[in-house]
Order: structure tokens, then sequence, then C-alpha cells
């Protein structure tokens, strides 16, 4: 059974920054693209980037773009989203999806597009 399992969440104060990972574990084979999302209190989840199988590709959300960035280690089955300049308005669970069937999600934006899910870290951005 694969699973995703995120840490590296925290405190941190405005300006901070923090890095995110998320394990994938028990995926054997096939080119899977993985994405992260975040939920803040209140809101719905919304799309923060996405990465391709081969990591060539990557997608952020206007927000985040120039202070995120999203990698990959395919040798570790791991993901990662280093944040920096970190606002307030970052604060939330942060979850890690993967789309298991494709290199990179056709609509990357859109939860349904990922069929595998980690449980979130919590990202508090203080003030």
């Amino acid at each position: 059974q694969v699973q995703l399992v995120e840490s590296g969440g925290g405190l941190v104060q405005a300006g901070g920054s923090l890095r995110l990972s998320c394990a994938v574990s028990g995926r054997t084979s096939s080119s899977y693209a993985m994405g992260w999302f975040r939920q803040a209190p209140g809101k719905e989840r919304e799309f923060v980037a996405v990465i391709s199988w081969s990591g060539s590709v990557a997608y952020y959300i206007d927000s985040v773009n120039g202070r995120f960035t999203i990698s990959r280690d395919n040798a570790k089955n791991t993901v990662y989203l280093q944040m920096n300049s970190l606002k307030p308005e970052d604060t939330a669970v942060y979850y890690c999806a993967a789309d298991s069937s494709r290199a990179i999600p056709s609509r990357p934006r859109v939860e349904g597009e990922y069929d595998l899910w980690g449980q979130g870290t919590q990202v508090t951005v203080s003030s």
C-alpha cells in the first residue's frame, strides 16, 4: 500500500523559512507527479505547487511564486517544498499529493487529479 508522509512543519516568524518533506513509501514502479496543497482555517484547500516525475516541469500558485520551490529526489522517493520569506497568510495545513498514473497531471491545480494524499503537516507563521 502506497503511503505519503509529510514532515517539516512548525512555527516560524514572518520572513523565516521552512522545508517540508513528503516521503512516498510502498511505491516500486511507474512515473508519478507530486504536488503540494494547503488548507487555511475556514478556507478551502488550494493548490500550491506541482512537480513532474523528471523534475523538469513545475508550477506554482501566484502567491508563492518566487518564494517557494518544489523539488524531488526520486532515489529517495521524497518530494520537498522549500518555503522562504514566509508570510502569516501562508499559515495552513500543508498536504502532499501524488498522481500515481501520470508524470504530470493534465490539470495540476485540480485536487481530483491526485489519487494519493498525505495526512498533512501544520505550518504556522507568526507576524
